[in-house]
C-alpha cells in the first residue's frame, strides 16, 4: 500500500492496521522504552520504542527497530541517536495490543490491555492506542538498521503436532494393552 498521511486514518486505527502512514513531528528522546527478549540473527537484544509528538499535538510511540543488548545485564545497550528537530517519518500503523509481546522493565504483561496502555498508566502519561513501526524518515539516521519484523504468515506446524498427538494416543492404547495383558497373566498364575 502507498503511505498516506496519518491524519487520514487516525480516527479509526483498528480499520487501518498495517497501513503505511506519514507523520511529521518530534521524537522525545527522554521517553524511551526497551522491550526485551527480542532476537535478530540469533543475537539477543531489545525493541526500542520512543515517544513521538506530531504537529497536531497527538502523542504516540514509534518502534524504532531492534538494538543489540549490552555486553552484560548491567550494561545499557548502545541506542541509535535521534534528532530532536522536526522530522517526517514513514511507518506502519499498528494497534497497541499487537505490540510484540515480551516484558517491559517492571511492567507486567498478564492482562489483555496493551503494553503501551500499561506504560502510560505507570508513567502517568497518555498517548494514542496505536504505534508505528518506523520504516524510514527524511533523515538517513532515522531508518533503522534492523526494522521491526513483519509477522510470518504460514500454516504453522499443525501437521507435526497432529501426528505427535496421534503417536501419543497410540502409545496410550499400546500401554493399556500391555497393562491388561500383564494383569490377565498374573490372574492365571
Amino acid at each position: 500500500m502507498e503511505p498516506v498521511q496519518l491524519t487520514k486514518v487516525v480516527n479509526n486505527p483498528s480499520a487501518h492496521e498495517w497501513q503505511p502512514v506519514i507523520a511529521t513531528g518530534k521524537f522525545d528522546i527522554s521517553t524511551q522504552i526497551l522491550l526485551r527478549n527480542h532476537y535478530s540473527d540469533g543475537v539477543y537484544g531489545f525493541e526500542l520504542l520512543t515517544k513521538f509528538t506530531d504537529t497536531s499535538g497527538r502523542t504516540f510511540w514509534v518502534d524504532r527497530g531492534w538494538v543489540k543488548a549490552g555486553k552484560n545485564a548491567t550494561t545499557q545497550p548502545e541506542l541509535p541517536g535521534i534528532s530532536p528537530e522536526l522530522v517526517i517519518i514513514t511507518g506502519r500503523l499498528r494497534l497497541d495490543t499487537s505490540l510484540p509481546q515480551g516484558s517491559f522493565f517492571a511492567i507486567p504483561t498478564d492482562s489483555k490491555s496493551g503494553l503501551i496502555a500499561k506504560a502510560n498508566a505507570q508513567g502517568g502519561d497518555s498517548s494514542s492506542t496505536f504505534y508505528l513501526d518506523l520504516l524510514s524518515g527524511n533523515l538517513a539516521s532515522l531508518t533503522p538498521d534492523v526494522p521491526a519484523e513483519l509477522p510470518e504468515l504460514s500454516d504453522g506446524p499443525h501437521m507435526a503436532y497432529a501426528l505427535q498427538w496421534i503417536f501419543f494416543a497410540g502409545l496410550i492404547v499400546y500401554g493399556r494393552f500391555l497393562i491388561r495383558r500383564d494383569v490377565l497373566t498374573r490372574k492365571e498364575l
